[in-house]
């Protein structure tokens, strides 16, 4: 372990329905993730991804103690995937970073569901995926902020 590594601060989840993929979805939400790093292994049956996602759990600000906002490398893996639809943006366009918003759970797919509109459908009978950080957090001074009301 690197000095300064706090183990408690790495995720690591397993997902098995939908009421698990939604917590994977929630520490996911804001993830940036680049097209360069997601693969899919038609013969394994596996799709993964690298994302750089934010620590929603990491940063507090209370009245006593201010901890900076952080981010992390994440690696995400699906298993038992039997295609997958890339929709609203090309494997080919390596250098572009979509941002995630969620994963959603639909009959005999799972969706993830990028800004912009862009959507990767994996074919899937059942839910298996796996959440794991890795490498140092790090700090950032930016914390991603949702409107409550999408109309203002």
């Amino acid at each position: 372990m690197r000095k300064g590594r706090r183990p408690e601060s790495e995720l690591r989840l397993r997902a098995e329905d939908a009421e698990d993929l939604a917590v994977i979805s929630a520490c996911l939400q804001d993830a940036l993730v680049s097209v360069r790093d997601l693969a899919y292994d038609r013969d394994a049956r596996i799709f993964v991804l690298v994302a750089n996602r934010f620590r929603w759990e990491g940063g507090a600000r209370g009245e006593e103690t201010i901890r900076p906002f952080e981010r992390t490398l994440c690696g995400v893996s699906f298993d038992e995937i039997d295609g997958v639809v890339y929709r609203g943006f090309h494997r080919s366009e390596e250098d572009r970073i979509l941002s995630l918003l969620a994963i959603r759970p639909n009959p005999g797919a799972i969706d993830l569901e990028f800004a912009g509109d862009a959507t990767i459908r994996l074919a899937a009978a059942a839910i298996r995926c796996r959440l794991r950080d890795f490498g140092e957090p790090w700090p950032t001074v930016w914390q991603p902020g949702h409107p409550l009301d999408p109309s203002g």
